[in-house]
């Protein structure tokens, strides 16, 4: 069979699958939710019925970051000048925790006016099509990339440095950036060493990589918990839900739970109190 035969064909079967295939889906309106997922594939906003989250009062040991983020964020739903921001630490501190925390908190005082929209670090170099999508929007737009980080090939840091501060258009006054992070500087030691050991400039070449965490005009730091701290993160978690058992036996089977784990966090203190209500028949409602 020739190409000319054949391309008719294809085209033919090409079609279809068209008509087999279900219509993609249609991007939600910004009205519509509280809450949205972006997906690059598509370029769609999807919304979210209900947010993964924990009650901002169940946050402990992190009441200072929690007020500096809290106070950021009541500026940026009011119009005012506020600040991107990075929280930065041991994992398990709760970091996402916070900024799902902080926007409900926020948004419940605005009556809805802050819309959280969450974006993969991998889709960054979406972000762009993302902005054209929120700008000029009357909602107040928190976009939150959880555990940001950039490997050595990977160059979609450049888009994100463009949005956080500088380009042509910028970042519209209706969008912050909010990104969680285990490294400070966004990156491994590793791959700025080797940055200074290849680099015919390697002051300059550092500086690349290393800047993008400048533009984020908060760094909140995350440190992992002392004992104390964890006990009381349990103990919130156990009178919230009305868990039936004794405060030192409480303590006791958490503290063995931290030790098999190897950490005190609030990752894990959620872990053991899911354990616990299962053993003791209760849910976590």
């Amino acid at each position: 069979m020739s190409d000319a035969d054949l391309f008719p064909l294809l085209t033919r079967i090409a079609e279809a699958l068209e008509r087999l295939a279900p219509p993609a889906p249609a991007s939600a309106s910004l009205d519509a939710a509280d809450a949205y997922l972006w997906h690059a594939q598509g370029t769609r906003l999807e919304a979210v019925a209900k947010v993964n989250r924990v009650e901002i009062g169940l946050l402990q040991g992190v009441e200072h970051v929690r007020d500096i983020l809290l106070d950021n964020t009541r500026r940026f739903a009011k119009g005012l000048p506020a600040n991107n921001a990075l929280l930065w630490g041991a994992r398990g501190t709760g970091k996402s925790s916070l900024v799902k925390a902080v926007h409900a908190a926020v948004n419940q005082e605005t009556k809805g006016r802050l819309a959280l929209v969450e974006i993969h670090r991998e889709d960054l170099n979406s972000l762009p099509v993302l902005l054209g999508r929120l700008r000029d929007h009357p909602r107040q737009f928190l976009l939150f990339c959880d555990d940001l980080s950039f490997d050595q090939a990977d160059t979609s840091y450049k888009s994100l440095k463009a949005v956080l501060e500088g380009g042509i258009e910028g970042r519209p006054e209706n969008v912050i950036f909010y990104a969680t992070s285990n490294r400070r500087h966004l990156m491994p030691r590793e791959m700025i060493e080797n940055e200074r050991s290849t680099a015919i400039n390697p002051a300059e070449a550092v500086e690349e990589k290393v800047s993008l965490s400048d533009r984020f005009g908060l760094w909140l730091g995350f440190h992992n918990y002392n004992q104390d701290t964890y006990f009381a993160i349990v103990d919130g978690y156990a009178r919230h839900y009305g868990l039936k058992i004794d405060s030192e036996e409480l303590h006791r089977q958490a503290n063995e739970w931290s030790v098999t784990r190897g950490a005190r966090s609030g990752r894990v203190a959620w872990q053991f109190i899911q354990d616990l209500a299962g053993r003791l028949g209760q849910t976590l409602d």
